[in-house]
């Protein structure tokens, strides 16, 4: 269920802020919010994996911390993050 090396890398390319950029809270955000979406199919199809459905309420924890705390400290960056991954519809 985790993601690939590949894909993550591909993630972290596209929402990088600068070369080598693996911290910044648009990486995070972008990264957790893919694994979300794998467990969210992975919980559609096993429907009584509780362990998994907790790993799930903890990234989306993780997510909205990073996104309040991104909100905070830059408001157009916030923007431009939830209309880029489409959250907040």
């Amino acid at each position: 269920m985790a993601l690939s090396k590949e894909r993550k890398n591909e993630i972290i390319k596209a929402y990088a802020t600068k070369e080598g950029d693996t911290g910044s809270p648009e990486v995070q955000i972008a990264v957790l919010s893919e694994e979300i979406t794998d467990l969210n199919s992975h919980l559609q199809k096993h429907i009584h994996d509780f362990h998994s459905r907790r790993g799930l309420y903890m990234k989306i924890g993780q997510r909205r911390r990073l996104l309040t705390y991104l909100r905070n400290k830059d408001v157009n960056r916030y923007q431009v993050l939830i209309e880029k991954l489409g959250l907040r519809r």
